[in-house]
């Protein structure tokens, strides 16, 4: 998938700057103002919903927010319950357990074509979007994987950003040295183990061969023997060089976002969604994303940037007017504009507004200059592609596997197909 038409829908914008516990699932008859949402937006859906809130008085809505591997694991227990919620996170494409063709395929999911964004969205993201030619996610926002520094800690530390490869090994080894780790790194939540790897693929495997992914679904390519072994090492020796704290199967999201605001860590190396979270524990900080190297020529750095997760209806849900009037405020220019603000993102839709993080000018830069490839799970076949790569990184970092089992079991379950 390419990123140019999302970067023509993104110009006039970025010129400006970038589980749950459910309820009774039924075909309610509209009357009731109560509205149930499942999320894993945590620290910006609650922006939105007190917006919606004060747009529509006299609606309640019960909201809850959870980790993601935790929703993803109740969301389709819940679905086949039916005991989910009106609205819900829906991740795009078919990379995991919430991902829209992985639950709109049963018909767990509303068909939302008929609402007027959805012809709005660019192609590439309508791609992920849609299931068999018909709507069911609303994207509200574009990510990027890179590093994140705290610029505080940066400067205090005496050291700068690193602008190559070797430099990124220097500067670890600099950072470790000097008691402050380069990056925190949370990956007792499995979903984490991803996030440093696609940030190294992307450079790694997709500044040699754009096609890489249309040849892997034609079977021409696969994992074990393409630049992600290198990309895998490349993992590897920065944890050795000391890039991360100590103990990362130990540490959670949560408490990796709070190494890196206080100060306990350089930086981060996560999605940009990151900046608003370490905003709230540390007000006063400000913090920047940078591509990480992967290679001695920044020419040729790519950073990951696709549709983040998005917001689904349930097909069931108590009070689908409510629920589609949600859907509708979350894809307006206000609430993209409260949504992309508090969660760091770009908005997927011109017109939004949205006042751009200026920490994400690279970010920015990268997807206006077409140096961005997606997130690499989106247009896997199958969602158990991700869950042996999440499971096997875990093994990798506790020496129960090696990198190159991992990648054979992945090329076993693509090509399992869907």
């Amino acid at each position: 998938m390419k990123t140019t038409k999302v970067i023509t829908a993104l110009a006039a914008v970025t010129l400006l700057a970038a589980c749950s516990s459910g309820t009774t699932a039924g075909s309610g008859d509209g009357d009731d103002q109560t509205l149930t949402i499942a999320s894993v937006d945590q620290g910006s859906i609650e922006k939105v919903v007190d917006a919606f809130k004060a747009a529509n008085p006299g609606v309640t809505v019960n909201l809850t927010t959870s980790g993601a591997d935790q929703y993803q694991q109740q969301i389709r227990t819940q679905l086949a319950s039916g005991t989910a919620p009106d609205v819900m996170t829906v991740w795009p494409g078919n990379g995991n357990p919430g991902a829209t063709y992985v639950i709109a395929k049963p018909g767990y999911l509303l068909d939302l074509s008929d609402q007027p964004w959805a012809a709005q969205l660019p192609d590439a993201f309508k791609k992920v979007a849609q299931y068999e030619g018909k709507t069911y996610n609303a994207l509200f926002g574009l990510n990027g994987i890179g590093a994140v520094y705290n610029d505080e800690a940066l400067k205090k530390s005496g050291l700068t950003a690193p602008g190559t490869w070797t430099d990124l090994i220097a500067f670890c080894k600099a950072a470790a040295g000097k008691g402050t780790p380069a990056f925190a790194l949370g990956i007792q939540d499995n979903w984490v183990t991803q996030i440093a790897l696609y940030a190294l693929v992307a450079t790694t495997v997709y500044s040699g061969d754009k096609d890489f992914d249309t040849k892997m679904a034609a079977g021409q390519a696969t994992f074990a023997n393409s630049p992600w072994t290198t990309a895998m090492a490349k993992y590897q020796e920065m944890n050795t060089a000391g890039c991360f704290q100590k103990d990362p199967l130990g540490t959670s999201y949560e408490a990796s976002q709070t190494l890196a605001a206080t100060g306990k860590t350089l930086g981060i190396v996560q999605g940009n969604w990151i900046i608003g979270l370490l905003k709230q524990k540390n007000p006063s900080g400000t913090f920047t994303m940078k591509a990480l190297p992967a290679t001695d020529d920044p020419a040729s750095f790519i950073m990951p940037a696709a549709a983040g997760a998005g917001y689904g209806v349930n097909a069931k849900a108590k009070n689908k007017d409510l629920a589609l009037k949600f859907i509708t405020f979350v894809m307006s220019p206000a609430g993209m504009k409260i949504f992309n603000e508090a969660q760091g993102s770009l908005p997927t839709l011109p017109g939004a507004g949205t006042t751009v993080d200026p920490g994400l000018t690279e970010l920015t830069t990268f997807v206006e200059g077409d140096k961005t490839v997606p997130f690499m799970d989106q247009l896997w076949p199958n969602a158990k592609v991700q869950q042996t790569m999440l499971s096997g990184l875990q093994e990798v970092f506790s020496d129960q596997a090696t990198p190159a089992e991992v990648l054979t079991d992945m090329d076993t379950d693509y090509k399992a197909g869907s």
